[in-house]
């Protein structure tokens, strides 16, 4: 089972965009995947319509001795794709994981019960720095980092995220547990290539003389296209409002963009990402059914 959180000390770089449309091209790829809103702004819980609403959330999951799964796991409109949404209606958690001895460590013991449901999970963080963001770094096992085309928010995520996972290093020395390795996700680029080139070379050049080799910068950037508005307004996944390229514009589709992003977080499966949307014999000409791959 993968575990990976989107995580950014500043607000409104896009990590629920990214979570959905990740999670929403795995499970279309035929993996089984859940979601995990720790956002107190819980868009991520709206994004996509749910079929089987559960009674509980994110606060049963964390503040309870959960036995029964299923009073928690909320099932989506797309297959394969469940959710835990945010429910701290009161912002309980925070105090009182503060408090508890074992509060940012939680979740890495309850992610195991998981492990025979599910081939990835992803969690969605808050915009600012807290314990619930330390909880899920520290359950990860990859952590992605979008960061808007300006030097001045690169930089911001260099004080704020990169201090922060500096700080858990310091705390992790003394346990059995790891701050996991970053990728950062180059999102909101304008529709002109050029302009996208020169601004990601400037934020790789900033970390490329970056002592921790743990931080890299992905390859794809996510450009902003009314794609991405259009799909969280149908509660869909970007690839299937845009699956091919317009005709005359330079940016890549959103379907490949979200699929090269993935195939790069999850080389391992890399193979049935790409195979989402792709056209198979037994598939009718003319419906517009997508071809997906599948685990076995």
């Amino acid at each position: 089972m993968r575990v990976s959180a989107t995580v950014c000390s500043k607000g409104g770089v896009g990590k629920t965009t990214a979570t959905a449309n990740l999670g929403g091209l795995l499970a279309d790829a035929g993996f089984r995947v859940l979601l995990i809103d720790l956002d107190s702004q819980p868009t991520l819980s709206s994004y996509y319509d749910l079929l089987q609403p559960a009674p509980g959330g994110v606060y049963e999951l964390l503040a309870t001795e959960l036995v029964e799964l299923d009073q928690i796991i909320s099932r989506t409109s797309i297959p394969n794709l469940d959710i835990i949404v945010s429910n701290d209606y009161r912002n309980q958690l925070q105090q009182l994981l503060l408090n508890a001895p074992n509060g940012r460590f939680r979740l890495i013991g309850l992610l195991d019960r998981f492990a025979d449901r599910y081939d990835a999970i992803l969690i969605d963080t808050q915009g600012a720095r807290s314990i619930l963001l330390e909880m899920a770094v520290l359950a990860a096992d990859h952590l992605v980092s979008p960061i808007v085309p300006e030097l001045l928010t690169a930089r911001e995520f260099v004080r704020g995220t990169q201090g922060m996972l500096n700080e858990l290093r310091e705390l992790a020395r003394y346990t059995r547990f790891e701050v996991p390795p970053v990728s950062i996700l180059l999102n909101k680029m304008t529709d002109q290539l050029r302009d996208a080139r020169e601004i990601s070379d400037s934020i790789r050049s900033m970390y490329s003389d970056v002592e921790d080799q743990g931080i890299r910068v992905l390859d794809t950037p996510l450009v902003n296209l009314s794609a991405y508005r259009s799909a969280a307004l149908k509660s869909l996944p970007v690839h299937r409002v845009e699956p091919r390229k317009p005709s005359g514009r330079k940016a890549p589709s959103c379907a490949d963009q979200i699929k090269a992003v993935a195939a790069d977080l999850y080389p391992e499966w890399a193979e049935a990402i790409c195979a989402v949307g792709a056209i198979r014999p037994n598939d009718e000409p003319g419906t517009g059914r997508l071809g997906v791959g599948h685990v076995h």
